[in-house]
């Protein structure tokens, strides 16, 4: 049985979270130098279009983990795939994440970011599942709050299908 594609923000929605997004952080962070790392796959669509949307200069890089294999849950197994590459000490990072979920990925790269003491750290993530959260991590920019729902579409993958969708859905199985 095919899984069903439920909607859950259309590309108007998004456009404007993340214009909302942008100003925020600009706002936030004006004057500061700020490094925006993108954690990859799934944030590379939300980093682009959210750097656009930024009136100041920024940094970026891109750092990757595996927690997901092919399913649905994490496997509560994180293992870091590709380091960043710039120098974040002594300055501001805003790490973008696509989903915050159970918080477990996030606190492992929370954690290894921390390490290399830059001068603030914080997350912005397109979707924020609170209610799923089993750490303590908070998302300081969140671009839509939902509880339920396995998302695709804008970066959000199953089993690395669906990334190229532009809206969000909910895949319904």
């Amino acid at each position: 049985m095919k899984p069903e594609l439920i909607p859950v923000l259309d590309r108007q929605t998004i456009a404007r979270l993340v214009c909302d997004l942008g100003a925020k952080i600009s706002e936030d962070y004006r004057g500061r130098p700020l490094v925006l790392i993108g954690v990859l796959k799934g944030a590379f669509i939300f980093l682009s279009d959210l750097v656009r949307s930024l009136q100041i200069p920024v940094e970026i890089d891109f750092i990757q983990v595996a927690s997901y294999g092919s399913g649905t849950a994490s496997s509560g197994e994180i293992r870091l795939c590709k380091p960043i590459d710039v120098d974040v000490r002594n300055k501001d990072v805003l790490l973008v994440e696509d989903i915050v979920d159970t918080g477990l990925t996030l606190q492992f790269l929370l954690d290894y970011l921390s390490a290399m003491e830059p001068a603030s750290l914080n997350v912005c993530a397109m979707i924020d599942k609170h209610e799923r959260r089993r750490t303590g991590v908070s998302v300081a920019y969140a671009g839509h709050r939902t509880q339920e729902g396995f998302l695709v579409g804008y970066g959000l993958d199953y089993d690395q299908k669906y990334r190229e969708l532009p809206e969000i859905y909910h895949l319904q199985f």
